[in-house]
């Protein structure tokens, strides 16, 4: 390959990136608008973990806080899935300087380059596992 067709090749790339994300992202939240997750009985499947174990896993709720979230509701999203909305957001950010840096030509620093960003997601969605399934109150608001 000479160096002409690899460049052709990444300026592609510079646009094919972006826009199959925010493609994906439109067809995900196309059906998630369409599917209603806050009605009983759709098509969207529930969660496995709280439809077997009946205990409320790290994403539970979130297909429900994006669907309050697409219909401007931040308060009714929050309550579904704190975490699951700060995980929206920070995704949302982390594609952003994805994009820009692609149309720099370079890596755009983001949180995701933060050396322990791995061990504060573990922890975070550890705690708000066990967190969201304590019986007790203030807890017991948090399962969904």
């Amino acid at each position: 390959m000479n160096s002409s067709a690899f460049l052709a090749n990444v300026g592609r790339h510079r646009v094919l990136t972006p826009v199959l994300g925010v493609g994906a992202a439109a067809a995900v939240s196309a059906i998630v608008l369409v599917g209603d997750p806050t009605t009983p009985g759709g098509f969207l499947p529930p969660c496995p973990t709280k439809t077997f174990l009946h205990i409320d896993c790290p994403g539970c709720g979130s297909t429900r806080a994006l669907y309050s979230l697409l219909h401007g509701d931040i308060q009714a999203a929050l309550a579904y899935n704190a975490l699951g909305v700060i995980a929206m957001v920070l995704l949302v950010t982390a594609f952003v300087a994805h994009v820009i840096g692609l149309w720099r030509g370079r890596t755009v620093r983001s949180w995701q380059h933060w050396r322990y960003t791995p061990m504060i997601a573990l922890v975070a969605t550890s705690i708000w596992f066990v967190v969201r399934n304590l019986p007790f109150a203030p807890f017991s608001s948090l399962k969904v």
